[in-house]
């Protein structure tokens, strides 16, 4: 193992089609690698979707992620 954190998304069926939801796990993996010098190279992140994910902007998926990882860094 490395010592690189690990990041798994899970993008269900609720989020919506399929276009939808690999457009939300694109735009979250985007997100989420701008994240990963704060998280410890021992993290095991899952980031879970909401279905309210398939019609947010990328501002508010942002907004979202950041004030997840402020509750699980601090």
């Amino acid at each position: 193992m490395g010592d690189a954190p690990r990041v798994g998304l899970v993008v269900s069926r609720a989020v919506g089609n399929s276009v939808v939801r690999h457009r939300v796990q694109r735009r979250l993996r985007h997100l989420i690698r701008e994240h990963l010098d704060v998280l410890p190279g021992s993290a095991l992140l899952v980031v879970r979707a909401k279905p309210a994910a398939g019609t947010a902007a990328s501002r508010e998926l942002g907004a979202d992620l950041d004030r997840c990882l402020q509750r699980v860094i601090a």
